[in-house]
């Protein structure tokens, strides 16, 4: 299995909180069947993102690890991008590469409760640029939990979504639960990441999500998030063909005071 969306790196946001950590965040993925991890620190304003200090902690973990361990995982760098304005600068400018492991992906993060008035042109911008932005846990924000016009309206234009595999799991709630299993079985999910942060709660482990979402919507489908579909973005490649997604380009249903106004004209 694949890890797209990992804390992994220590001391540079809510993520590990050193070293010892980061490594046992490693050995416990690779123990469950995890082969390639991004690690993917929050770039914020709490969190500044800087690449290059991240490439050199993510080199120390590589040295650190046992040399079996280090043998069959694969550590790649990314970011766990959020769209304020000194981000989004730097991407129309061309600065720091937040996507993963340089290549054309980008992990896009929401706040949990709230979407940014101008995000169409944000997403746009980001196409613009070359990049291919990954809504990361749109089952775990509250107005797309609501209403999921908007990520129709998004996935319309190309965006991909990653969903939580503790939300598969109920680590979120249940609306979170309700919400990711809807995006799978709708098609509408392309990625099942970790998003781990520590050994406990929000632990590196994907297999059990791997096993339940086999068992309920069938091993292909397991293996396209899990698997096929990561490994594709880790290494920069395209996607390969993707089952039609159900109701993304129908029509949403209008707001009850047009359909009011329409029943009474």
């Amino acid at each position: 299995m694949i890890d797209l969306h990992h804390h992994l790196l220590f001391g540079v946001d809510d993520g590990s909180r050193d070293l010892a950590t980061s490594v046992a965040m490693v050995e416990m993925a690779a123990a469950d069947g995890v082969t390639h991890i991004v690690a993917t620190p929050h770039a914020n304003e709490e969190y500044p993102y800087d690449r290059q200090h991240n490439a050199t902690l993510l080199q120390q973990i590589r040295d650190t690890l046992p040399p079996d361990v280090a043998a069959k995982i694969h550590l790649g760098l990314g970011s766990d991008f959020h769209l304020s304005f000194e981000n989004m600068e730097d991407v129309r400018t061309g600065g720091l590469s937040y996507a993963i492991n340089n290549g054309p992906y980008l992990l896009v993060e929401l706040a949990d409760h709230s979407i940014p008035q101008r995000i169409d042109e944000v997403f746009y911008a980001m196409r613009v640029s070359g990049l291919v932005p990954i809504l990361t846990h749109p089952e775990r924000n509250s107005t797309l939990q609501r209403s999921r016009h908007r990520l129709r309206a998004w996935m319309q234009a190309d965006l991909l979504v990653q969903v939580t595999a503790g939300s598969l799991l109920g680590t979120f709630g249940p609306v979170a639960e309700k919400v990711g299993w809807e995006l799978l079985r709708n098609g509408w999910a392309h990625f099942v990441s970790s998003d781990a942060h520590n050994l406990t709660r929000r632990s590196p482990k994907l297999r059990e999500a791997y096993t339940v979402v086999g068992k309920r919507l069938g091993e292909d489908t397991a293996q396209r998030l899990f698997v096929t579909n990561p490994l594709a973005v880790f290494e920069g490649r395209p996607l390969p063909p993707q089952p039609e997604p159900i109701g993304i380009y129908e029509e949403p249903p209008k707001p009850w005071y047009d359909r009011l106004i329409e029943r009474f004209r």
